[in-house]
């Protein structure tokens, strides 16, 4: 089984902490649709013996698309790929673009599962980030999408200058007051060459105080999980039954195929990736080339990726595995890098799996890359 990630590289405006790869002009979104379409076919030997189990349209605000453009790709797939009977199809989206004629839309098509970038339900949060959308927009969005689809993910993010712990507690709470089954949830952070990072560096906006960022990690784990939600992954919390399995794919290392500008891909021993420019992919497509570079990874770049993914989610690192995949020397190091986090109640060991400890969490990704193999 495998995935396929579609990257729509367009939105309204730039939020002020992304750093994703998008245009806010849709001069090329006609081509670029055709495009997409011809990657699908050019790519389609690579799962030639897979069956397609997840499509998921990224972003950018792939909501940008109308919905003959979304079944027009859907179609594509169809065409060029085995397809489960049962796919999990997401479309991310923001507020703004789901009125109630959309949702109702949409829900008649082949997408079955709602991807909605919420972030806030606080004006002053979404002025800072520089949302499209306003508060009203994202409670009137969630109101109706919830009459018309069962599985519905929203996002939220934490770690805002200025919004204390008590407003983040009632982020949470409207959250939950809609029943949704999946919540992700980032920290804000601050990545270069954003606009975020420059207001920060004038003094216009505070920085991100990273202690509170912690606090609301653990006040959104406490909240979430007393509610029900299971907490598989670091940033992702599902209801039994409502796990992403486009992104548990990802997590548990299965093959996935990237289309679009920027698009990542994996296969388990390579990884690509496509030119981050809406205007040389559609040239590049039309000349019935990829516009792609493709990496082999070693044994130890396999090895840093299964630690990396693996101590992120509920299921951990197997022992076992890494031994049968790659050694005693593999196994030997793990064990022998981990006991300092085990010592520190950072980590421990459960039925032959490295997990990390409630405490651990938050830290999780720099302890992963404390365990990575140096070649």
């Amino acid at each position: 089984m495998a995935g396929i990630y579609i990257h729509i590289p367009f939105c309204k405006q730039a939020c002020h902490y992304c750093d994703f790869h998008f245009s806010t002009s849709l001069k090329k979104k006609d081509e670029l649709v055709n495009a997409l379409t011809k990657e699908l076919e050019l790519r389609k030997d690579e799962f030639k013996n897979t069956t397609v189990e997840t499509i998921y349209f990224g972003g950018g605000t792939p909501s940008l698309l109308t919905n003959e453009e979304l079944q027009f790709i859907i179609d594509a797939v169809y065409k060029n790929y085995k397809v489960t009977e049962q796919p999990e199809i997401t479309l991310e989206a923001n507020p703004d673009d789901l009125s109630k004629d959309r949702i109702i839309a949409l829900s008649k098509s082949k997408i079955n599962r709602l991807s909605i970038g919420i972030q806030s339900f606080f004006e002053d949060d979404l002025k800072l980030m520089n949302r499209a959308h306003n508060a009203n927009e994202a409670i009137a969005c969630l109101e109706e999408a919830t009459k018309h689809f069962d599985n519905i993910s929203l996002d939220l993010i934490y770690g805002i200058p200025g919004a204390s712990n008590a407003q983040w507690i009632k982020n949470i709470e409207m959250a939950l007051s809609f029943n949704v089954p999946h919540i992700s949830s980032y920290a804000l952070t601050v990545e270069p060459k954003t606009a975020l990072a420059s207001f920060i560096k004038k003094g216009v906006i505070d920085d991100v105080n990273d202690e509170q960022a912690h606090e609301q990690f653990h006040l959104l784990k406490e909240k979430l999980e007393a509610s029900g939600f299971v907490h598989y992954e670091l940033s992702n919390f599902g209801k039994d039954r409502y796990f992403s399995k486009n992104n548990s794919a990802y997590w548990q290392g299965k093959s996935y195929l990237g289309i679009g500008p920027s698009a990542h891909s994996f296969n388990g021993t390579q990884r690509g990736w496509n030119v981050r420019n809406n205007s040389k992919y559609i040239k590049t497509i039309e000349a019935n080339q990829l516009p792609i570079e493709i990496e082999t990874l070693t044994q130890t770049d396999q090895y840093n990726e299964y630690i990396m993914t693996g101590l992120r989610t509920i299921w951990g690192v197997s022992i076992k595995k890494v031994e049968k995949d790659f050694g005693l020397l593999y196994k030997d190091y793990l064990i022998e890098q981990a006991e300092v986090f085990i010592n520190q109640q950072l980590l421990y060991i459960d039925k032959a799996h490295l997990r990390v400890t409630k405490k651990g969490q938050f830290l999780c990704d720099g302890i992963a890359s404390e365990l990575f193999k140096i070649n």
